[in-house]
Order: C-alpha cells, then structure tokens, then sequence
C-alpha cells in the first residue's frame, strides 16, 4: 500500500508549492491544508484521531512533504470540521544545542481554534527520561514513552458565526471604566444565572449578570486568561488546580472548562455568543493574554507543543540551550523570532477579526519587548507591529510594564498608543490612605500630598512624554493579584495558608492597615473606619484623571479572607458571594454612584495634560490646586501635609467643574472652598463620610467646612441660586 503524504491528490494550482499556507489547519474544497513551523525538524507528521479516542489507536498518520523556510505543509483530503489531531515532529536530540525533537511525542497544533481533552502529566509527557539514570551533562535522554494517551488534541472547527449586526461598543478611552474579572468568580453563585450556567461565558452573557453589570455603570469586562492553558504539575499533585490561568496551552483556543457547551465547536460558538450578548449591552470585552511564556515550563518541563516542535525558536535560550526565565514559570516566548511574533499577532487579530474582542491587556509585557540582548526596547517588532497593524491598531492596548527579569520594571516606558497599569497610582493611593497610618516602623516616612497629586491628574510624571495624555495610565488600587479592597483595610499581613506553600507566595508588599484589628471583628469603631477606608480608595480611583479599573467584587467589599494570590483557589475564597450584607449593598450604591459622577463631568475624563493656564474668558485655569485655607497650595513637600483641594476646570468644556477635596488626616480638618475666577458656589456630590450616596448641600465660594478624619468629598461648582 502507498503511504499517505500530504502531496496526495493535491489539486493543480491549489497553492504554490514554493509557499507554505496559513499556519494551523484550514479547511478548503475537498479536504485541509496544514502548516506548521518546524525549522530544525527532519520530518513532520500530522496525526489524526477519531473522536473520542485519547488512548491513540485511531491514530492515522500523515506526512507533511513540503516544506520552505522553516514550514512543512501540504493538503490533507477527505479531512474537514470535528477532526481531533496533532503533530509528531523527528529530528535532531540535542539538548545542549537547544534541539528537542523526538517523535514519539505528540504535539498541538499552535494555531488550533479549539483544543479537547486535558494533559495528564504523567512521564511521557516530559519528552524526556525522567530518571536521574539518563541524566548526560546538560541535557536529557529522549524519551521512548508516547505521550499520544496523556496529550489533548486539537480540533478543527468551524469558524463561521452568525454575528448578525454585531457593532462594537467603541468607547473613547477616556469615558473607559474598566471591570477586572474572571469568568468563573463573578457567576458561580450569582442569583438568577442558571446552575448549568454558573461559572462559565454563557454564565458571564446571562442577562441576570448583564443587568449587574449595566446597572453597575461600568464599559469594559476585563476578563482573566481565556485562553486554553493547564494546571502546573505541582499544583496536580497538591489536589489544586491553576485558577487564574496564566498558563497557556493554545493561544487561538479558548479554555473549553469555561463552556457550558462539552463539544469544542459549542466551547468557541458560546465565547462568541458571550461577546455578541455583552456588546449588545454597550459593554467592551477586553482579554488578559499570556504570550511571555507557555504551560511547558522549564527545559525539564513537559514537551506539549513548542518545544518539540521547535525549541529555538519558540523560546529564549541561552549558549547552552537553557531557558532564560524573565517570567518566573521557567520559560520566555521569544517574540523576536519572526515565527514567534508572528503567531502572537496572529493570535491577537483572530480574536478581534474573528471573535470580536475590543482590546487586550498584555501581561508580563516587558518581556514582550526584551531585545536581542534581552534590554527592554520600546521599539520592538512586536510593539511596532501591534502599533501599525490596521486591525490591532484600533483596539484598547494595555500593557502590564514590568517582568521579573533584570531591570523589568518600564512603567511609563511604554509608546503610544499604548495603556499602562499604573503600579505608582496603586502604591501613591494606598500610603496616603492606609500604610501611612500604621504604627510606625524604623525608617518610616509619612507621604504628603505631592505624589498623590501627580497620581489624581493623570501621572505626567510618568506618561507626559510623546504626547501620551492621561489615558494612557490605567488607575487601580487593587486587582485580581493581591489583596482585594475590602482586605487592604482589614489585613496587615498575607494569609496564604491554604494555598500550600507554607504562606510564602504572594507579595509581603501590600501598602495595607488593618485599622487596629487583623482579619474579622465586630468593633464597630473598627468596622466604621475600615467602610470609610474603602470608600477613600475608590472615590480616589474614580475621580481621578486616567482609566480606572476596579477589581470586580470591590464594588461591594468582597474577602479573601486575606490571601492575597488565590491562583489556585477556584472556591468559595474566589467565587464572589452574593448574600451581601447592608453594608455592603450601601458600598455598591456608593460606587454606582461614583461612576456616574464621572461619567456625568467630562472634566473628571479628559484625554489632555492640563497647563495649569488660563482656559476660559472667565479666567479659570485647567487645573488648579488648594491648600485648606483655600489659598493656592505653595507648601508640597511637607510629609505632615495631608490635605488638598483639586479643582479641575469644565467651563471651557460647556460643561460643571468639579473640586475634589481630600484629608488624610486623623482629626478633623476644617477646610476653606477655594474662591477662584468663575466660580461663586459648590454642590456637594459625594461625602466618603456618607454610608449611602445623599443629597448635599449648596455653599457658597470662601466658605469654611469641616472634613472627617480620613475622608474626602466631591463638589460640583454651580449657580448659589
């Protein structure tokens, strides 16, 4: 019998043999065409599976002939949507050389749309000999197990959806209020989302969670890892489970465990239905994706894909074909491999061309664009094809600036049109709320109101260069890593127990203040200070100049019961429960009402840096700055300094301005209004001191207030009649 290769019955003309096709497997007339990168490869195979079969005695191997540049490829007849496969890859075993082909491992496919089946990390999977025995200098002997019984499969599918008139909400960055969440956390016990729908994109598109969200006033879900990734095998063997997800398999599949649907076509079809459902709603969906390193850890990790298929240029490797670790998983992606970049972009403009995402949150992105000599370079291939490419261009770019890696921390480093997580804004706003009230420490300085100032008009320090404007600081004072809000006012230290490592993971940074008692109390003096705390925190990230981002759960004072890197968590320490207390539902109302403040004065949004100049035929400036006396603030560097006033102009928008006044004291501050050109009265909008958002009352320009301890106020200046 004739072998089967990829050059059988291959119809005239169907593509240049001297050019590959798109990589993965697309179908066309008659049957697929394959192509996948193996530079260093002496053959490649594609192994086909009847469904079902995970113990591989369906498996058909394939051939792939052609090859140019690196691909090898061909078209496959009689092979069409629902067929499950992977690749086997022969060629050099040299580990020392960075050379890690061995055929008796299957491989994904890297462009596969949907993935089936779970890895069982078991020793075929390593690639390997996992005996010490077979240990030879550097490097490993090859492993002789076939990993095809341990190994998902990739599938291929249908792409086509019925997006009717899907529209894209488009919001302008700055009216973005950002919502960071998780699939699973946000549904799994949410009242009215079907059982068989908690936890899962049908669960996230629910109209009971769609109502929340509205109702909410936020633009954006900021969703944690979708893409398909796999537990760590140190967390398998503790009984945990990767639940955050920063640890991916495939970068165009996304995670089927998040699907209420079971079969890998109804896993993507429901992703795409969640996106259609949440922009009919006017809300954006942005995606957190993970292209610094893969589920295949270090070089004696598991063999799932890249690195059997081409480890040197997939990965950063040193002279001696060791991983060089700038993400603390063992392994970097080097995307200034052209192959490499290549499928990162390629990735990105399938989830926006195909499942119409509206933008990306990039982590570890500093090592996205570490260069040849592994320095940061702002001007990566990477960055400057996210930067130029028509499609990726327009979309909400938001970068996490720093890595693990020497000098990895670029905040403020990053070009435009690129956002950035604001890690000074978060640190500036938990010191002079919470950590500088501690008790004191040697060598503890309190903080004043000069960085604080810097971080409420937008952090020009850091992104006034290139003519970035606000919008490129993305405002948060907690996220999904590190304490919630609700726990920066009830913890001073990490508790992490439950996550098996003794307490020692997660950061011992936290900028936090228990405000007297560590953990749960019923001191309601205790209680009243921690409620006025959080209320500080996000009247601050809300009325500030940038992109707020609000950690989901915060809204409403969600616990962790102080673990503060519940990665592997995927329980009630996660999972937001919804039985609030009054207090609660009181901080929801609070928040919903801090939204609507700035989304109700543009002056609180806007996309320029303020001049501090004369803006308006009134004579009012931009923005402006008071000491409590109402006179113009003069004295920044006093740490004793713990009140300001803000008045940021609207006039010359057509629209209110607004004063933020500020006391981070712990007595009562009484505070003049500012009498400034244009102005003669405020109307109080917000009181931190308030439980519940209220009305309040009309006073006049020059008039002396008194401010609570540690609270502070918004007012909108208006006509005293």
């Amino acid at each position: 019998m004739t072998p089967l290769t990829s050059a059988t019955s291959v119809p005239a003309l169907r593509i240049p043999r001297d050019l590959p096709p798109a990589p993965g497997v697309t179908v066309v007339d008659g049957g697929v065409e394959v192509s996948v990168y193996a530079g260093h490869a002496g053959s490649v195979e594609l192994c086909l599976f009847d469904e079902g079969d995970f113990a591989g005695v369906t498996e058909r191997r394939v051939a792939l002939v052609d090859h140019a540049f690196g691909w090898w490829f061909g078209f496959v007849p009689d092979v069409g949507v629902g067929q499950r496969y992977g690749f086997r890859v022969d060629g050099e075993w040299n580990p020392e050389q960075g050379l890690r082909h061995n055929p008796n491992q299957l491989l994904m496919d890297p462009y596969a749309r949907a993935i089936e089946g779970e890895v069982r990390f078991g020793p075929s999977v390593y690639g390997h000999e996992v005996d010490e025995k077979t240990w030879h200098g550097d490097g490993f002997a090859a492993s002789t197990s076939d990993s095809a019984p341990d190994m998902p499969r990739s599938v291929v599918v249908d792409d086509r959806f019925d997006w009717g008139n899907d529209t894209a909400p488009a919001v302008t960055r700055s009216e973005t209020v950002i919502y960071e969440t998780h699939v699973r956390n946000l549904t799994m016990e949410l009242p009215g989302v079907p059982e068989d729908l908690r936890g899962t994109y049908a669960g996230l598109a629910h109209p009971a969670t769609i109502e929340y969200l509205t109702s909410l006033g936020i633009t954006a879900v900021e969703l944690l890892p979708i893409h398909s990734f796999a537990s760590e095998p140190f967390l398998v063997q503790k009984g945990l489970a990767n639940h955050w997800g920063y640890n991916t398999l495939g970068f165009f599949a996304p995670h089927a465990a998040y699907a209420a649907a079971k079969d890998p076509q109804g896993a993507l079809d429901e992703f795409k239905g969640m996106v259609k459902l949440l922009h009919d709603a006017g809300l954006e969906v942005l995606l957190d994706v993970v292209y610094n390193h893969t589920a295949e850890a270090s070089g004696t990790g598991a063999t799932l894909s890249f690195r059997g298929l081409d480890n040197r240029a997939y990965y950063r490797l040193d002279e001696r074909g060791r991983d060089i670790d700038v993400t603390g998983t063992g392994n970097t992606l080097d995307l200034r491999h052209p192959v490499m970049c290549r499928l990162a972009l390629d990735s990105l403009r399938y989830w926006v061309q195909e499942c119409h995402v509206d933008g990306f949150r990039f982590d570890l992105a500093v090592a996205l664009g570490r260069g040849r000599t592994d320095e940061f370079d702002p001007d990566h291939p990477f960055l400057v094809g996210l930067r130029t490419d028509p499609v990726l261009s327009r979309t909400k770019l938001i970068v996490e600036p720093w890595d693990v890696g020497m000098h990895g921390w670029r905040t403020g480093q990053f070009p435009p049109p690129f956002s950035e997580w604001n890690d000074r804004f978060r640190d500036s706003v938990r010191d002079f709320w919470l950590a500088d009230h501690r008790p004191a420490v040697p060598g503890q300085v309190a903080h004043g109101v000069q960085d604080l100032a810097t971080r409420l008009a937008g952090s020009r320090d850091l992104f006034g260069t290139r003519d970035r404007g606000p919008t490129a600081s993305v405002n948060f004072v907690a996220a999904h890593d590190g304490f919630t809000l609700a726990d920066l006012t009830a913890y001073n230290e990490k508790h992490n127990e439950d996550n098996g490592e003794d307490n020692n993971d997660g950061s011992n940074g936290n900028r936090s203040w228990n405000h007297g008692v560590e953990g749960p109390t019923d001191d309601e003096q205790v209680l009243t200070l921690r409620r006025r705390s959080m209320r500080n925190l996000l009247g601050t990230l809300l009325l500030s100049s940038g992109i707020p981002m609000i950690n989901a759960g915060d809204e409403f004072g969600r616990t962790q019961n102080g673990n503060n890197n519940p990665y592997n968590q995927d329980n009630a320490t996660t999972w937001f429960n919804w039985d609030r207390a009054p207090w609660q539902d009181d901080l929801l109302a609070t928040t919903q009402h801090l939204i609507a403040i700035r989304r109700e004065h543009p002056a609180l949004r806007q996309r320029t840096w303020a001049e501090g100049k004369e803006v308006h035929e009134d004579g009012s400036i931009d923005l402006a700055w008071y000491a409590a006396d109402g006179s113009p603030m003069q004295d920044w560097t006093e740490p004793g300094q713990r009140t300001l006033q803000m008045l940021v102009n609207g006039a010359w928008l057509g629209h209110e301005s607004v004063l933020v006044v500020l006391h981070g004291g712990l007595n009562e501050q009484t505070v003049s209004l500012p009498e400034a050109p244009g102005l003669s009265a405020y109307r109080l909008l917000w009181d931190s001191v308030w439980e519940r958002p209220s009305d309040g009352d009309v006073v006049t320009a020059g008039a002396d207030v008194t401010l609570a301890p540690l609270s502070m106020r918004a007012y909108a200046v208006t006509d005293p009649t």
